[in-house]
């Protein structure tokens, strides 16, 4: 084959052309995202429910909610969780379901469950999860002094929201902290009760002048007209002036008996930035959109948003685009400094510059082509494919190195040019087939973990396997035509003998070879003695998901356990913020969020902070400080205080508890009551348990109606409760709908303590004489709980417990639910982890399998493939042993190191072996050798064959990276585990595999010519 492109070089020359035209194209087109575009599996129904206690929410609608969605297709867990006011059914189904269609059927099957709910119930809303969901950048709008923040409020929902959605690439713009405009209507109790008449006739006053007609129309001859009212109300000046009719028949304006204004609806959370409050928009990216457009068009209309409106401050925070960035700078310096170390080392070894030059022009070509791959696969330009082609340059430099080498070989044993290309790449073909088909035999297995976890490795596999695949192509067909083609342009020039210094190296080489080989059998054992003491390194590394990045950021969300107001929980929050120094930068979310993508847990007693310092030393600091401040200022608050999440961290955060226990009360449908089990749970050690959610509790203020007293006096218990929700609650009148714009006219009461109010207020009996609200109304404090948790199977109440070793703390709380004839069920991310844990190790034992079958194939033998099984351990200790030495951790950057050096490795000991083969072929039909020397002599010179590719391949791969060791800022942090796996097992490894193969080939051989095995 190789002959026959040869022979071509122009078909050959103009197809790569066209290749690299199309990718280029194909590149333009491929969309830029953090993350791969990842269909979770989840969907969330949100319900709010206004003045509704949690076992209210339990009983009257997330429990008909269950039951309507129990019977969804592919649906796995069910979880709900129900608060005050707020509740949450939570729908995880199986990886793979059609989310677009599960999403469809959630909505129709929330459609047939109407009737079953309240009537005064807003449409529970479904939300569906996904990658894109998490917002790219966020926008800050802040008022400045003497700028109205409903009329902000009006600006962003109405024109900055529609111009940022215009923008190319947004997928939707989310706001939290808007303000609305009421108009409230506060009635005078004294001018009430000199004129006889009540609140009902002020607000029946109210309702008929906003009163409209129901779609009438009347026929005037051939034309029909439709009717409307033109009475009614528009500001608190035409409410003032509507009159109002006592039951004696007295009228009077209602602005005699009461005040309307307009006025700011009363928050239920609010946004801060810095010290003052604000609004900030959230922007989301299509799936297919490119970020790094996105980002500065985002910028651009900052800039004409400022211009535009000067009352206004606008900024722009937490750009999520810098972890993508600082993936594609590692792409960049992987390229830049690989490149160029690449032609420095191939110069010093070969010192003849069109070596380099022909690497320098296929290196790009195979990435370039690489994205082609990519476009055919609709995979996206993201953190994760991008770790993927950075994984593969380094085989993809191997690759070249070691066929440029052995075509220069072939050509200073005195073979024509022609034929030193042809053979050259021929002799190598099968072994570096090999060794890519291993490499994917360790990749393509992942894509089948279960999850999200699954799909992230299909974005990296098909990363790999392109840029290895492509690798492959152009070291079997462009390298040959290159050096073809510039080898024999002009007067042949007389190849140069080996350089000095590799020379020297040759020589240590050789010394040491002797040397090992005259004491086979110790040597050997010292090198087995070596992969169970590299492998037991890992013992002593700590486990990590990602390395530990210096984040100048960090986040404290906060539950004060305090039935307190919204305007309380931005005061706490502000004097925290004041407390705090340094800082550059901080943004809260104060109570309930107006997001429409939220799923969390909304409640007016939590907070989000976010603070960015300058510095790691002085976050870390700050955040001493802050928690000694909240542990001494508020001991009632719960709080988790530490780095902010990225987008990657958001996407892997899990809503379950890491291991908890269920306990039901299959006979109720109502939860255990607090005060049985509470004499239970103090009787558990406190330090081992956390309690769930379920059994959290919160104050109230628990009213009962005296029944008797009210049919004595003849008061309905419907108007003792209606008055009660219009002093304690949010009463509306009606609404002024103008122009898809609604302004609510709301009752406003005193807002004295509630005790005062209900010794004040009166009530009416059914001949209108007036009684005081507190003789038929009677009240206590008591605790109730925060929350009432369900799943599919009921009402459960939970302990959590956050050990490493859960199973023996937790046998306990599952006797004593037992003994109390409870149903008792083990939930968490413990169980999760465990079951990925088994696939990671049936992955494991099938991509060992791929690769014995592969490399069996290869050698037409069942022994030799053991030899570059047990070459690996060598470079995984050398890897451990650097990371243990630089204080590193064990986390996905060092694995994918590993990766990369192993993939290095096998190469090596796969070329060697089969050159070891080859000689052995060659030696053999010498009559003069006995078995023996002819096994020798192929190990020695095979070793020297594979030095020098093995020695330019290690040192352009670590001389690259050593620049992001002394680099600093995100990337490096996140790249800094990768070099030390890399740099120790290639200078380790390697350098211990140099003997360790031709040794356990050696003793391999014998076993073979003893046995008669092969």
């Amino acid at each position: 084959m190789v002959r026959f492109l040869l022979n071509r070089p122009i078909a050959v020359t103009m197809s790569f052309l066209a290749l690299m035209v199309f990718a280029a194209i194909a590149f333009r087109l491929l969309p830029i995202s953090l993350l791969p575009p990842i269909d979770v599996p989840q969907i969330v129904v949100k319900v709010t429910y206004p003045n509704a206690s949690p076992e209210s929410i339990e009983q009257n609608v997330l429990r008909q909610i269950r039951e309507g969605l129990i019977t969804l297709n592919g649906l796995e867990e069910m979880e709900s969780k129900a608060g005050s006011e707020i509740g949450t059914v939570r729908l995880t189904f199986d990886y793979g379901v059609k989310m677009e269609l599960a999403y469809i059927d959630v909505n129709e099957k929330i459609d047939r469950l109407t009737n079953a709910l309240p009537k005064d119930l807003p449409r529970p809303e479904v939300i569906r999860i996904n990658t894109s969901d998490i917002p790219v950048a966020r926008v800050q709008v802040v008022p400045k002094e003497g700028t109205d923040p409903v009329e902000v409020s009006l600006l962003a929902e109405n024109v900055l929201k529609k111009r940022i959605e215009q923008l190319p690439g947004v997928s939707l713009v989310d706001i939290n902290g808007k303000r609305e405009r009421i108009i409230s209507v506060q009635p005078d109790e004294q001018a009430l009760a000199a004129l006889g008449m009540t609140q009902q006739e002020l607000i029946d006053a109210v309702k008929a002048g906003n009163a409209e007609l129901p779609g009438i129309s009347v026929k005037d001859g051939q034309f029909r007209y439709f009717l409307r009212l033109a009475t009614r109300v528009d500001t608190p000046k035409d409410i003032e002036s509507l009159p109002v009719r006592s039951k004696k028949g007295v009228i009077v304006p209602l602005g005699r008996v009461a005040k309307a204004q307009y006025e700011t609806q009363e928050m239920l959370g609010y946004h801060l930035f810095g010290m003052s409050e604000g609004l900030v928009i959230t922007v989301h990216k299509q799936a297919a959109a490119k970020m790094n457009e996105l980002i500065p068009e985002l910028r651009k209309s900052l800039e004409l948003f400022r211009t535009d409106y000067p009352q206004v401050d606008f900024e722009l925070t937490q750009d999520q685009s810098n972890l993508l960035n600082a993936a594609i700078s590692n792409l960049q310096t992987s390229l830049l400094f690989g490149g160029l170390f690449a032609f420095g080392i191939l110069f010093l070894f070969i010192k003849d510059f069109r070596i380099p030059l022909i690497m320098g022009i296929s290196l790009p070509t195979s990435l370039l082509i690489s994205f082609l791959v990519f476009y055919f696969f609709n995979i996206s330009i993201n953190i994760i494919s991008l770790s993927g082609l950075a994984l593969g340059i380094g085989m993809l430099i191997d690759n070249a190195i070691i066929v440029l080498d052995n075509i220069t070989r072939k050509r200073e044993s005195g073979l024509p040019l022609l034929e030193a290309c042809v053979q050259g790449a021929n002799e190598v073909m099968g072994a570096l087939i090999s060794s890519v088909l291993t490499t994917l035999a360790v990749f393509v297995p992942l894509v089948f973990l279960s999850g999200i976890a699954g799909a992230l490795f299909y974005d990296q596999a098909v990363a790999v396997a392109a840029i290895l695949s492509v690798s492959l192509m152009v070291a079997f067909i462009l390298l040959p035509l290159l050096y073809w083609m510039i080898y024999r342009v002009g007067k042949r020039q007389e190849l140069k003998g080996e350089p000095a210094a590799f020379l020297w190296v040759l020589r240590g080489y050789e010394r040491g070879f002797d040397w090992i080989f005259s004491r086979k059998k110790i040597a050997l054992f010292f090198f087995l003695l070596l992969i169970p003491l590299g492998l037991g390194l890992s013992l002593l590394l700590k486990n990590e998901g990602l390395p530990p990045i210096e984040k100048p950021d960090a986040t404290l969300e906060i539950d004060w356990n305090e039935p307190i107001s919204a305007g309380q929980n931005r005061d706490r929050l502000l004097t925290l913020i004041r407390d705090i120094e340094g800082y550059t930068q901080a943004e809260a979310e104060i109570g309930v969020r107006q997001f429409l993508l939220f799923d969390g847990d909304n409640s007016i007693q939590k907070s989000l902070l976010y603070l960015l310092f300058p510095s790691q030393d002085k976050k870390e600091e700050q955040i001493a400080r802050l928690r000694e401040r909240l542990e001494k200022d508020y001991p009632m608050a719960s709080y988790v205080l530490g780095d902010a999440p990225n987008a990657f961290d958001q996407l892997f955060s899990s809503n379950q508890p890491y291991y908890e226990v269920r306990w039901k009360d299959l006979n109720s449908k109502k939860p255990i009551a607090a005060e049985k089990m509470k004499p239970w749970l103090e009787s558990f050690p406190s330090e081992q348990w956390a309690p769930g959610p379920g059994l959290q509790e919160e104050s109230s203020v628990v009213f009962s109606l005296l029944a008797d007293k009210l049919a004595l006096y003849q008061i309905p218990v419907e108007g003792v409760q209606e008055q009660l929700s219009r002093l304690f609650g949010v009463f509306t009148i009606t609404d002024i709908r103008r122009f898809g714009e609604v302004t609510p006219i709301r009752l406003k009461e005193s807002q004295d303590r509630f005790e005062d109010l209900l010794r004040t207020t009166r009530i009416y009996a059914s001949d209108s004489t007036s009684y005081l609200l507190s003789e038929f109304v009677d009240y206590r404090y008591a605790d109730q709980y925060k929350y009432v948790t369900a799943d599919r199977g009921g009402i459960y109440q939970s302990v959590q417990v956050e050990e490493e070793n859960p199973n023996a703390k937790t046998d306990q709380f599952i006797s004593w639910g037992v003994a109390k004839n409870l149903a008792v069920e083990l939930k968490g991310q413990f169980f999760r982890d465990q079951e990925t844990l088994r696939q990671l190790i049936g992955i494991l034992i099938i991509s060992v399998l791929l690769l014995y079958f592969i490399l069996s194939a290869q050698f037409e033998s069942f022994i030799q493939p053991m030899i570059v099984v047990l070459t690996l351990p060598l470079g995984i200790g050398g890897a451990f042993l650097i990371l243990l030495l630089t204080g590193s951790s064990l986390n996905v950057m060092s694995a994918i190191g590993l990766v990369v050096m192993l993939g290095i490795m096998v190469n090596d000991a796969i070329l060697k072996i089969d050159t070891i083969n080859r000689l052995k072929q060659e030696m053999g039909n010498n009559p003069n050798l006995t078995r023996s020397e002819i096994l020798e002599m192929a190990l020695h010179q095979a070793g020297k064959i594979r030095l020098k590719p093995i020695l330019m391949t290690s040192m352009t791969t670590i001389l690259a990276l050593i620049p992001i060791v002394f680099s600093s800022g995100l990337g490096a942090d996140l790249q800094r585990p990768l070099v030390y796996s890399v740099i120790g097992g290639l200078t380790i490894g390697t350098g211990t595999a140099l003997y360790f193969v031709p040794l356990m080939y050696w003793f391999f051989d014998s076993l073979t010519h003893k046995t008669g095995l092969r």
